[in-house]
């Protein structure tokens, strides 16, 4: 049968090329060193204050002007920056931290214990931050260059979240009065330079003379711009405007002509979010043979080539290929398979299908054509209710399933409770109480170690797959081009890399 969604989609992606066709083909990239850092960031600076700021388009921001407790190196472990060593008490109740002496704030104030635990305690109630946090029941200092976080329970995750982007540490002054909205104080190794910047347009940034991790900031200055169109932003490179930029996969053939360096990574998952599992407002969602049915209905493998522009990974797990809780043998369980969809929706009793509404938002428009053809050939009517993007967030959740594009993470423990167990705006109604035995696993998993928490989450993601609590369609990339003399190495977990992963080379 035709599949019209695949001609718009090839269309849009023609419409993109021609667009970044014209204007100059040098792209900045002349020859010898680069020395200011001109970033294309796709997304404007949601804020200065590290508890309100978000890990996935922030961290160039950020990075700048702040130190982070913990980072993380290319591998997603966590390793010492402002905390020197950190060890855990035998039950793993507390973290201690050892503490960099000698650092100073934009302010003058200096960072010790005291300047860590209040960042900490506002961090724990950061509306944003304080997710990496749920198992925190207080932070108290030990001396002046150690501190003692309390968990109420182990935390795998907490390491991971902290070097991820939830420990950049502020003037105590600065979050006592409140001012980090309107602007950054930091001890990082850039200095904002407010005189140069304009909010939403670019950001200014100047190397600091003195700072103690210099040697991982290479470039004496750098400039962030927020340019979400994705044409825009490709011109930009073209004409020496940008150096680095977040970049669309079907902008490639431009890149290798222009031969700037393509750094791709795996960074979210696509598909159909099923809010409504126990099929309270949807019925139909509550049969495991219909969510199965939607998850065989779907041509996955047009999609990722199609709209997807081949920048990703076919497969239906909420875990990358890389991940200790990833089984290769799971990406077979639904091959597309129309008959098979249809033949399931007959079993339980919906063989005429059923009808849905669903949000959309300008951003999920080029997936539509797919649902919508999908559904139509499984009798299923979808009823759009357009959605503003600003506010997609907000009301998604409110309807029994939607289309997601979702960060995944790269910690394993994070996927779990992300992805399965703890709601999230996404993810409102787990509804893992429902599957014993997926709570039992879950249970087994963070209580386990070694191989014993890694086989109970394989089986625990082999659960969420055979129930279909997810219709993923596949992985889908980050793609970032830049100027030679410049890398980029992605990060899964976040959607822009931290000025660290951004080198000369």
């Amino acid at each position: 049968m035709k599949r019209t969604w695949k001609a718009v989609a090839a269309s849009a992606v023609a419409l993109v090329l021609t667009a970044c066709s014209a204007g100059a083909t040098g792209g900045g990239a002349g020859g010898g060193q680069v020395d200011e850092l001109k970033i294309g960031t796709f997304l404007d600076l949601t804020s200065w204050d590290p508890a309100k700021a978000d890990i996935g388009f922030d961290g160039p921001y950020l990075s700048a002007v702040y130190d982070p407790l913990i980072a993380l190196d290319d591998q997603s472990r966590p390793i010492p920056a402002l905390a020197t060593q950190w060890s855990y008490s035998p039950d793993g109740l507390t973290l201690s931290m050892d503490l960099r002496s000698g650092v100073t704030f934009d302010d003058g104030q200096v960072f010790d214990a005291d300047a860590a635990v209040a960042n900490l305690e506002h961090l724990r109630k950061g509306v944003r931050s304080s997710e990496a946090y749920g198992s925190v029941d207080g932070i108290s200092k030990v001396d002046d260059d150690t501190i003692a976080v309390h968990l109420n329970k182990r935390d795998d995750t907490l390491l991971y979240f902290m070097g991820l982007g939830r420990s950049w540490m502020a003037s105590p002054a600065a979050i006592a009065s409140g001012t980090l909205d309107a602007g950054p104080v930091g001890s990082g190794p850039y200095t904002f330079e407010a005189s140069q910047s304009t909010a939403g347009s670019q950001y200014a940034f100047t190397k600091k003379d003195r700072h103690w991790d210099s040697a991982t900031y290479p470039f004496p200055s750098v400039r962030l711009l927020p340019i979400t169109d994705a044409a825009a932003s490709s011109n930009a490179m073209l004409s020496g405007q940008l150096n680095v930029n977040y970049a669309n996969p079907a902008d490639r053939p431009r890149a290798e002509q222009n031969n700037w360096n393509i750094a791709s990574g795996v960074a979210t998952w696509v598909g159909l979010q099923f809010v409504d599992r126990t099929g309270q407002r949807l019925p139909a969602l509550g049969d495991v043979r219909v969510r199965r049915a939607l998850n065989y209905a779907f041509d996955t493998a047009a999609m990722l080539s199609s709209i997807g522009n081949k920048a990703g990974e076919l497969t239906n797990q909420l875990f990358t290929a890389d991940d200790p809780g990833y089984d290769p043998a799971l990406d077979g369980k639904y091959a597309y398979d129309m008959a098979k969809a249809k033949s399931l929706l007959a079993e339980a009793g919906y063989g005429g299908g059923f009808s849905v509404t669903m949000p959309m938002t300008t951003m999920f428009q080029p997936w539509q054509p797919a649902v919508e053809q999908t559904f139509r050939e499984l009798g299923i009517k979808v009823t759009w209710d357009n959605v503003s993007p600003m506010d997609y967030q907000k009301n998604a959740p409110t309807y029994p399933m939607f289309i997601a594009v979702v960060a995944l993470d790269s910690n394993m423990m994070a996927t779990v409770n992300r992805q399965i167990t703890v709601p999230q705006w996404y993810n409102p109604e787990p509804g893992i109480a429902s599957q014993p035995e997926m709570a039992r696993l879950a249970e087994t998993a963070h209580t386990a170690t070694g191989q014993d928490q890694v086989d109970a989450v394989r089986e625990l993601n082999a659960q969420v797959v055979d129930q279909a609590f997810n219709a993923v369609w596949y992985q889908a990339n980050n793609t970032y081009f830049s100027v030679q003399g410049v890398t980029v190495t992605p990060i899964t977990g976040t959607m822009f890399p931290p000025l660290r992963f951004i080198q000369r080379g």
